[in-house]
């Protein structure tokens, strides 16, 4: 139930309980019935409004939401195959949710797009789409929403969401970004 983040802003960029206004938050919303991580390399930069979803990026690396079999425990790297993906609206950024298995899942050669996750995994990806919409309603915030009318799109759009993230984070790396020029919220 803890959430977990990068800190993005801490040198070396661990892996470590959020907080907020110095309390350590918790997911209050059942159990989650995925695991989540995000993928190295990414960044949803935030003043690069994405053309198909009207946002821009949530100031993170690119999240993942892994259906194998296998709870992972924190901090594990693991290799994964992309599936699809689901564009989130959280609070008016978008925040990417890449549906991937992990390449040693029993069954994931069974699995190689979106198609495919509804006859092996039958309502997972339904499952994920209620969840993130859903959880932070007991917070006291509104449902998040959703690019597309909520439709998961292909592994083809979900490699070029990673694409661009990964162009975005190479320039940041690279300097041709400047930190103390994102207009966050």
């Amino acid at each position: 139930k803890a959430k977990m983040e990068v800190a993005t802003d801490e040198k070396t960029t661990p892996i470590k309980q959020d907080t907020k206004k110095g309390a350590l938050r918790y997911y209050t919303y059942g159990d989650m019935p995925f695991n989540y991580g995000c993928l190295p390399q990414t960044w949803e930069d935030p003043n690069h409004t994405q053309p198909d979803t009207d946002c821009g990026g949530d100031n993170d690396p690119v999240d993942v939401v892994e259906i194998g079999e296998k709870t992972m425990a924190i901090g594990t790297v693991a290799a994964v195959k992309v599936l699809g993906v689901l564009g989130l609206i959280d609070e008016g950024e978008c925040d990417w949710k890449v549906i991937a298995i992990r390449t040693d899942d029993p069954k994931a050669s069974q699995v190689n797009d979106l198609g495919d996750v509804e006859k092996v995994f039958p309502g997972v990806v339904d499952h994920i789409r209620t969840w993130f919409r859903e959880y932070k309603v007991p917070d006291g915030k509104p449902l998040n929403d959703y690019a597309f009318g909520g439709e998961a799109k292909d592994k083809a759009y979900a490699m070029k969401v990673i694409a661009e993230t990964h162009k975005s984070w190479a320039d940041l790396k690279a300097g041709k970004i400047d930190p103390d020029d994102l207009s966050l919220a």
